[in-house]
């Protein structure tokens, strides 16, 4: 039986592993796709305290060496389900591998809601971005496009209108969903303009790779090329909590519904990162949360 086994192993699975080493006990982290999470998409990383810029991969990469070097355990397998059982907790693989813990902590993440264009995936990090507050720097002077209408896409969109030489909003509904005064603040700026009732359909390349623009179809079926160096796509999250639905309470958009102490209602079960409700998803709460989550499951194992 491991003290703690963390579901995930983004920036707040390995930081609460980490934390649970630090404190003594054992820590099994079991991640489904590959350790680091969504920032192993970002080609920069500078606003990580005390350093300069790296990139998402060498990040993830030095992370995972150090909670290996501190004695972790980890495996890529998926995580279905997790169960109460006498006096510790079950955690089941896909593969139907059952192991136990004294405490878990779910550091599931989100996953970003794709447009579904063609070769999207390898554009990631080389011309489409999810995260203005990450990657907005590399784009100062430069003309981009952001895709959405709701209140993410407009904040986005704001702090891009203070670096890029222009802004264009592409929204897919006839009008913008988020909040009028958001709007006010945007469209009030001269280097924003907007086009709605649009679906963007394809990106344009030049010979080197780059990103030139996108292509958009109108309601009449007519399609246009936006010019753009760069892509930001707002059109929402998507967290994958539904299996610890009965562990964890989820909120009305699927995030588990824990506050600052990540604490569930079942005892011994606790949260972490992008898949808490919170106001702020960054590298830093994420790692926040991860230490948050072990320190206070350190303390139920102690029976403190």
């Amino acid at each position: 039986m491991y003290d703690i086994i963390v579901v995930g192993g983004g920036p707040a699975g390995m930081t609460a592993a980490l934390y649970a080493l630090r404190n003594g006990k054992t820590a099994l982290v079991l991640e489904k796709n590959g350790f680091g999470g969504q920032i192993t998409h970002s080609p920069k990383v500078e606003n990580w305290p005390g350093t300069a810029r790296m990139s998402g991969n060498e990040y993830a990469d030095a992370f995972l060496e150090q909670i290996l070097d501190q004695g972790a355990e980890v495996d890529l397998t998926e995580v279905v389900r997790v169960e109460k059982a006498d006096g510790c907790l079950r955690v089941i693989t896909e593969d139907g591998e059952e192991k136990e813990a004294k405490a878990v902590i779910l550091a599931t993440g989100v996953k970003h809601r794709m447009l579904g264009l063609p070769g999207e995936e390898d554009l990631v990090g080389e011309g489409i971005s999810y995260c203005a507050v990450c990657d907005g720097d590399f784009y100062k002077g430069k003309t981009v496009c952001v895709a959405g209408g709701g209140n993410s896409a407009l904040q986005e969109a704001i702090l891009l209108a203070s670096k890029c030489a222009h802004v264009t909003m592409l929204q897919d509904l006839p009008s913008f969903t988020g909040e009028q005064k958001l709007q006010e603040v945007l469209f009030a700026r001269d280097n924003v303009s907007a086009l709605t009732g649009v679906r963007i359909t394809d990106v344009t390349l030049d010979e080197n790779a780059q990103m030139t623009g996108v292509t958009v179809r109108k309601a009449d079926g007519e399609t246009e090329t936006v010019p753009c160096d760069g892509l930001f796509v707002a059109i929402g999250l998507i967290p994958e909590n539904e299996a610890f639905a009965g562990l964890a309470e989820l909120n009305q958009w699927g995030y588990f519904d824990s506050g600052e102490s990540c604490e569930t209602k079942t005892p011994g079960v606790y949260v972490a990162g992008d898949c808490r409700s919170k106001g702020v998803r960054q590298l830093t709460t994420a790692v926040a949360d991860g230490a948050t989550a072990a320190l206070a499951a350190c303390r139920y194992i102690d029976g403190l």
